[in-house]
């Protein structure tokens, strides 16, 4: 980090230009090829892949997405001749169009694709591939041709998941909003317009680069529409924090005493050599954590993983490079005080200077004067209390002019917690564990199109089919069957009886046979919609109770698959293989802990408190999105957790709060290593970091809440999911539950078997020992606070002229 930052500075004018080239040359690749997102997924040897395999091999043309064409007459009925007519023109419209395999009309006697009414109908669009390997033009081409046929008598809407893919919705308005209102967090805690827009600018060279390359990413790998929108909402909330991280110890470093010439560039390297090592460590391990998804063996989630994973490592790189380039260009403007800083300390120098004249009015020497040391010693005049009273304003002054924190507030927090550290370690893990009971009945699943926008071609699809058919139509099962050779369809037949009978089918659709005669298939209708719960007992029973009995008794093999299948078996394999996921994580994470702190309390309440965090903030999700709590606010159906919010959640989550335990702990490790006092340790590493903590959280909540304001249900659970977890976890471990055990724990939080000491690697967070602040001044600070109650007390007891 030395040499790195050393060069970042002599070479800043390079590597500025480098960024805007990088940023420049990506973002004209990326608009030149463009991006492919896929939201398919395979999962081998589940029943809707062994469904899917067997209709491409038997079916190859109609192996791809089925999607519908919803159409609705409002004046009349859909079977009048002149609807007719037009709906029949358009369907072989469609029929002639690229990567259309067959359109299934209402017209054609197969099946009941008219409702009761007469006045709702459908078609089945087949496709020749999955949504993910569909050119979107293609797809588009036929909403166009569908949709040229509407009139104001006819409305014709379209659903499914090739459909669904080309309304994701862009990054604008969430993206803006969130970097409002994280500059007001940033002008509120540094009250400098230059030191505001240094965290902004290499967010956003940052994120610019990172979604430019996500979206050269997808021509290589299959990536869900949505995993921009992640990146976005990580890398921005990580890019502001870990430039805020930085800024900081720069601003800190430079108001310490020292000579001035070269102090910019200095002050720099120390910040890097310091901070900079914590934001380095943190970043690696949130790409770590993300990364670790790809233990789960479910290709869908490579290009969530490995897309979020690209915004943090471009965020981190951002900082660690061109950050320390810019402070050396506007280093003097960023630690210069805020004007309104400016102002309350002259309002603090005006009567202190009009109370020290003489009587005569001349200016005069003031009785509690600072020696050439820097020591306030006591004067021959005036009170006991008031000089006390006088010192002690003076130095806080003094350390508010020095440093862009507040100790005294965190120091007196702290203080509070340390008298009553195992109640309040108590009341936080309690209120906690309250937060994240309602994730003991957290139902994972896939939303469906209900919950999209109600502008969307998609939702308007889904309620037509909704009102006209049930809600079951809009997610049909797909039974297929391959037969035993000479078979005939007979046996194909009582299956299609049997789960005919079932009470939770709706209908069963006419099969189909191959043309050897020994693959058949049919669709079946659930009476209620995809994502209920009702739909998911459906599946279970019709696989273990309905069609299993048949098809031994016939010798055949039967899969259930279709797109509300495949969402279902997602969700099983996702929920048999998060414990593994956590275990592997949770081990590295400490492991990484372990030898940066060489302590055994760290890393295992740093496990600890970071699974309670997850376990509270997916209670909220629960809470919001599948109970359906407070609606007037959050304007959420209730539905499913989406399946892999859990491992996204845990993988983010878990990486991020690496960032505040890394910040936290090694400041209150600097202090342990310098006074050897745990007591003394904890309460001023929680002082020197507390306000940046507090508004580094700030800007990752409003920035996570913003993305709550589209209308995308998955990227409204991961707003609120991740703006949850951080503010449990900035709020209530690092403010209240770690203080307070690592209070309890003493002395015993830095010890480390020698053996076990020996065998560790060494990796230093904390930066050499040139660069580590002059953190006396708030041991004095300590001491004239205590000084300052005791001169609060002896007034109240024997008050004077002062």
């Amino acid at each position: 980090m030395l040499k790195l930052a050393r060069w970042s500075t002599t070479h800043r004018l390079y590597v500025i230009l480098g960024w805007l080239a990088v940023i420049a040359a990506a973002g004209a690749l990326a608009h030149t090829v463009g991006a492919t997102y896929s939201n398919n997924f395979t999962l081998p040897g589940s029943g809707a892949q062994q469904a899917g395999n067997l209709l491409a091999r038997s079916f190859p043309t109609q192996a791809g997405d089925r999607d519908q064409i919803v159409f609705k007459s409002t004046a009349g009925s859909v079977r009048d001749a002149a609807v007719r007519d037009r709906l029949t023109a358009m369907f072989a419209q469609v029929r002639q169009l690229p990567h259309v395999a067959a359109v299934i009309g209402p017209y054609s006697g197969a099946g009941d694709a008219i409702s009761r009414s007469g006045r709702i109908g459908f078609a089945t669009v087949v496709f020749d591939q999955k949504t993910g390997a569909l050119p979107k033009p293609a797809v588009e081409r036929v909403i166009r041709a569908a949709r040229s046929a509407a009139d104001s008598k006819l409305q014709i809407e379209l659903g499914g998941s090739a459909i669904e893919a080309t309304e994701a919705e862009g990054l604008g308005l969430s993206t803006a909003i969130g970097l409002a209102a994280a500059i007001a967090v940033l002008l509120l805690t540094f009250g400098s317009v230059v030191a505001m827009g240094l965290p902004i600018l290499t967010a956003l060279l940052g994120l610019g680069t990172g979604l430019s390359l996500i979206a050269l990413f997808t021509h290589l790998v299959d990536t869900p529409s949505f995993s921009s929108e992640l990146a976005a909402m990580v890398g921005l909330g990580v890019g502001i924090d870990y430039a805020l991280f930085i800024l900081t110890r720069f601003r800190e470093a430079y108001r310490s005493p020292g000579p001035s010439e070269g102090k910019v560039r200095e002050s720099v390297i120390e910040a890097m050599d310091t901070a900079g090592r914590a934001v380095l460590f943190a970043g690696c391990t949130v790409v770590i954590a993300l990364l670790g998804m790809m233990l789960l063996g479910v290709t869908f989630l490579y290009g969530v993983a490995l897309s979020a994973a690209i915004g943090v490592a471009l965020m981190m790189l951002t900082s660690v490079t061109l950050l320390p380039a810019l402070l050396t260009l506007a280093g003097e403007r960023i630690a210069r005080p805020g004007r309104r800083a400016r102002r309350a300390q002259a309002a603090r120098q005006a009567p202190r200077a009009h109370a020290t004249r003489l009587p005569d009015g001349t200016p005069g020497r003031h009785p509690h004067t600072q020696t050439s040391t820097g020591r306030f010693h006591l004067g021959r005049g005036g009170s006991e209390h008031a000089s006390v009273r006088a010192k002690a304003a003076r130095l806080a002054a003094a350390m508010r002019r020095a440093a862009p924190i507040d100790p005294c507030r965190w120091l007196r927090w702290s203080a509070f917690v340390q008298r009553r550290p195992r109640t309040i370690a108590m009341l936080a893990t309690a209120a906690m564990l309250v937060v994240a009971s309602p994730a003991a009945a957290m139902r994972l699943g896939t939303s469906d199109a209900s919950e999209g926008p109600s502008s969307f071609t998609t939702y308007q699809a889904y309620e037509l089919l909704a009102k006209g058919f049930g809600p079951g139509f809009n997610g049909p099962l797909q039974v297929v069957a391959k037969l035993r050779h000479g078979a005939g369809v007979a046996p194909v037949r009582d299956l299609a009886s049997a789960i005919g009978r079932s009470p939770d089918v709706a209908s069963v659709a006419p099969l189909h046979l191959n043309e050897t005669g020994e693959v058949a298939t049919f669709s079946v209708y659930p009476r209620s919609s995809p994502q209920a719960a009702a739909t998911t007992d459906l599946v279970s029973h019709l696989r273990e109770r309905v069609i299993a009995p048949v098809a031994r008794a016939h010798g055949m093999q039967v899969y259930v698959g279709g797109v509300t299948a495949g969402a279902l078996d997602f969700a099983e394999v996702l929920s048999e293989k998060l414990p593994l996921f956590i275990g592997v994580v949770t081990f590295v994470s400490a492991l990484l802990l372990l030898i940066v702190f060489r302590s055994l309390v760290i890393p295992l309440q740093g496990a600890l408190m970071n699974l309670l965090s997850i376990g509270a903030s997916l209670g909220v999700v629960v809470a919001i999105f599948q109970w359906g709590w407070l609606p007037e606010l959050f304007h959420a159906q209730p539905g499913p957790v989406q399946s892999f919010i859990p491992v996204m959640l845990f993988a983010i989550v878990f990486g991020l709060s690496m960032d505040y335990e890394v910040f936290l702990v090694s400041r209150v490790h600097e202090r342990w290593v310098r006074t050897g006092d745990p007591k003394r340790a904890v309460g001023e590493g929680l002082a020197l970091t507390g306000r940046v903590i507090t508004a580094a959280a700030a800007i990752m909540i409003v920035v996570f809440l913003s993305f709550m304001v589209g209308e995308s249900r998955v990227i409204e659970e991961f707003g609120l999911a991740l703006a949850s977890a951080v503010f449990i976890d900035a709020v209530i471990v690092r403010s209240m539950l770690l203080p307070a055990v690592l209070d309890v724990a003493g002395a015993a939080s830095w010890r480390l078997p020698a053996w076990l000491d020996r065998l560790l690697p060494r990796l230093n967070v904390e930066g050499s020992p040139d660069h580590v602040l002059p953190f006396d001044r708030i041991a004095a600070m300590e001491e004239e606070l205590e000084l300052a109650r005791a001169g609060a007390v002896a007034q109240a007891a024997a008050p004077t002229e002062v």
